[in-house]
């Protein structure tokens, strides 16, 4: 190994042990109250060598969040190039986000707070070109996997697979965001499981898109 590949790891490896002390201190207390100084204390290094990885703490919070997003993007992308049927596909693409919600609550957290338009301010136009790139993998696939179902007579074709994405998307975000921030409060007032109602509405959803020919193959699949 040359001493230019060899400060290139060594770089990499000091910017992914300062996204592990920087991922106890916002899980812990948030973008908000968490400091550089504090994230500089769990890394065992002095503030400014942070300031040689990372341009503030909103770049190191965007960096935690990617590298817990990563599970997803590739098993987005997994489910992509598997050979299992377009209705399959799109049924676990959605298996999967919810599953990741549930695993990754922390995590699903992080990528709310990041609609705040006060964080893009703060991070970096490095950070968020990278974010976008990475962001741009999961529509990819989402987008290829709808447009599919169109070209096969499975889905309506008079809508734009990647506003069908969004809208599947937004659906299922914002009932988990209910679900985590709500979900003791409606099992005790209304006696209303959130958790029931995501999958009620996400196969309302799902089956107000499909042909004839999809119902037909959505029913089969259902009933496995």
């Amino acid at each position: 190994m040359g001493i230019t590949e060899r400060k290139v790891r060594e770089k990499e490896h000091r910017k992914e042990e300062i996204l592990d002390a920087a991922k106890k201190v916002f899980f812990e207390k948030g973008l908000s109250a968490a400091t550089m100084d504090e994230i500089a204390e769990a890394a065992e290094l002095s503030k400014g060598t942070l300031y040689l990885y990372y341009k503030s703490k909103e770049d190191m919070y965007l960096g935690v969040m990617m590298r817990g997003m990563e599970e997803l993007y590739e098993d987005f992308e997994r489910i992509g190039t598997s050979s299992v049927s377009t209705l399959h596909k799109i049924m676990e693409l959605g298996d999967v986000y919810r599953k990741y919600f549930d695993k990754h609550r922390k995590f699903f957290r992080m990528i709310h707070f990041l609609q705040s338009p006060q964080f893009h301010k703060q991070v970096s136009d490095e950070m968020k070109k990278t974010c976008d790139m990475e962001t741009q993998r999961v529509w990819n696939v989402i987008n290829s996997i709808l447009q599919t179902g169109m070209d096969e007579g499975l889905l309506r074709p008079n809508y734009n697979p990647m506003e069908l994405g969004v809208i599947l998307w937004s659906n299922m975000n914002a009932l988990m965001l209910r679900i985590d921030n709500e979900g003791d409060k409606w099992k005790k007032r209304f006696n209303i499981d959130l958790e029931h109602t995501l999958s009620v509405s996400t196969t309302l959803l799902f089956e107000s898109i499909l042909t004839t020919r999809g119902r037909t193959e959505y029913a089969a699949l259902a009933n496995k």
